[in-house]
């Protein structure tokens, strides 16, 4: 097959996104009282309602319907005042009740957007951004300095119960292609779930990736939701079609089904690209139909023909009346709405003078987010002036750290915010430099201890004495004379030769910008 890059010059893909999140934070299913814990042993959580015995009748959950209402506001969308569930068929295991409690055509939340902002590698996915000018729109984007802003519609944000879990034995990473045998645990089932479906305003799948990594912040920030994807509270089905470049009926399209990471989504549309692109070019039909991304295997394998509306018989779910919210429970709602993470990036860009990516870095996480705040009333007086650097240790180094070791707690480790805002201070005083900063960083989290009695105990003051350094430089000079007219000679990369020359003689500890600034001077 072709590469991504490479079909999409040919090739437009048009991709929508349905996203689960259960609603995690609840105490209680969606239609009855029993428990939700994710990990109980099996079947243990269950009743007549959710196991949808004869004669049971549900109850809703006002808190989940607090919570999805919650989540239309957070995303732009309308409240719909009036709303009712249906009864979508479909005999599948995973139901007891061989129904799933969903709602119709009308849901609680319409008509929704989110703004997408992509840059740097992420917008290269983009066919011909180039040929856009800062400012200028083309569709749904605009062009910015260092990307794009992506304009995706929501067409909306509905409520519906989830269905239980299917354990597959024998197969590979416990999937169901090639297990020889299935379990069903029915304690998930009935627990309050939203499906967030998105316009085909999506064109690659670093947009899709983004918009998935956006969405999960915006609910862990309005706490509906822990948003595991490990544990399958946040999951996602990717809808992807082809149309050559200028067409605008759209193909067939083929589902990615239940994507349990931000890699799987971009990866498994990525091939569902390159692979409807290579059929249709051969001549080839593409079915609608439900596929499975084999992580392992790197393709798509076919699951089932897709459904259509008519296969779920659809109707009025005859034992819960329709909803009428009113006003003042819309109103209720709104209140609890917290600040959201494009207004806490704004905020910052307002406040700290923060460029817009470091801005929307820091919110991308609610611990790192919470951290820089907390550094920042650590900082007091000097909060303007250190936001940069300390934006820059968590955005780099904390980051990294979390990255690098899953079990790392920001919030229990031995850097404090008061500690962070010291090592930043260290490096702006210029006792430090930022290279020493970073073994610092390091030793603080290894030792527990303060950044400045680091620095003191391992002897790593910086020298900022002018005549200090420029005896060093000048020794360098004198003893390097063939490197110094290979220099003057045009050759100035050998710049980083003499500071590290003179490093070495100050045994690590000289200050590198006056350093770079005195041999800029002496060597001419």
């Amino acid at each position: 097959m072709r590469k991504l890059e490479e079909v999409l010059e040919d090739w437009e893909a048009v991709i929508g996104l349905e996203i689960h999140a259960e609603l995690t934070t609840l105490e209680t299913k969606m239609f009855c009282g029993c428990k939700l814990e994710f990990g109980a042993a099996p079947n243990t959580h269950t009743c007549p309602v959710c196991l949808g015995m004869p004669g049971a009748l549900p109850v809703p959950n006002k808190a989940a319907i607090e919570s999805i209402v919650l989540a239309g506001l957070a995303t732009n969308c309308d409240i719909e005042k009036r709303s009712m569930f249906y009864r979508k068929n479909y005999m599948y295991p995973d139901m007891a009740k061989n129904f799933q409690t969903t709602q119709g055509p009308v849901a609680f939340c319409m008509r929704g957007h989110l703004d997408l902002a992509v840059d740097g590698p992420a917008a290269k996915e983009r066919y011909r951004l180039d040929k856009l000018a800062p400012g200028e729109a083309d569709g749904n984007i605009t062009r910015t300095e260092s990307g794009y802003v992506a304009h995706v519609g929501i067409t909306r944000i509905h409520m519906e119960e989830d269905a239980g879990k299917m354990v597959h034995l024998g197969g590979g990473e416990g999937r169901i292609a090639g297990a020889t045998h299935s379990l069903v645990d029915y304690n998930r089932a009935g627990t309050p779930l939203i499906e967030l479906v998105t316009e085909p305003d999506l064109r690659t799948p670093e947009e899709a990736r983004l918009f998935m990594q956006k969405l999960r912040q915006i609910y862990l920030a309005i706490g509906i939701s822990d948003c595991s994807m490990e544990e399958g509270s946040l999951r996602c089905d990717g809808n992807v079609s082809l149309r050559r470049r200028g067409a605008t009926e759209f193909g067939t399209k083929t589902e990615l089904k239940n994507m349990n990471s931000f890699k799987n989504l971009h990866d498994g549309l990525a091939y569902e690209i390159c692979r409807q692109a290579e059929v249709l070019e051969e001549g080839g039909q593409i079915y609608q139909e439900t596929r499975h991304w084999d992580p392992s295997k790197k393709c798509t394998i076919v699951m089932r023909v897709k459904e259509t509306a008519d296969d779920y018989r659809l109707f009025p779910e005859p034992d819960l009346a329709p909803y009428d919210l009113s006003d003042e429970f819309i109103e209720g709602v709104r209140a609890k709405l917290p600040e959201l993470p494009d207004e806490k990036a704004a905020r910052y860009e307002a406040d700290f003078a923060l460029s817009a990516y470091d801005a929307r870095h820091l919110v991308e996480h609610r611990v790192t987010a919470n951290f820089f705040e907390a550094c920042m009333d650590a900082a007091g007086a000097d909060a303007a002036k250190l936001a940069k650097p300390a934006a820059n240790l968590i955005i780099n180094d904390v980051t990294a750290q979390m990255n690098a070791d899953a079990a790392f707690d920001l919030d229990a480790c031995a850097l404090t915010p008061a500690r962070a805002v010291e090592l930043v201070r260290l490096v702006s005083d210029e006792t430090i430099s930022s290279k020493q900063a970073k073994e610092v960083f390091a030793a603080v989290l290894a030792e527990d201890a303060d950044p400045a009695a680091i620095v003191e105990a391992r002897g790593m003051k910086q020298v900022s004495d002018a005549g200090a350094i420029e005896a060093v430089v000048d020794a360098v000079i004198a003893a390097n004379p063939d490197k110094v007219a290979q220099y003057q000679g045009g050759k100035t990369g050998l710049i980083g030769f003499f500071v590290g020359q003179c490093m070495k003689e100050m045994k690590g500890q000289g200050n590198p910008k006056l350093i770079n600034e005195l041999l800029a001077k002496k060597l001419g």
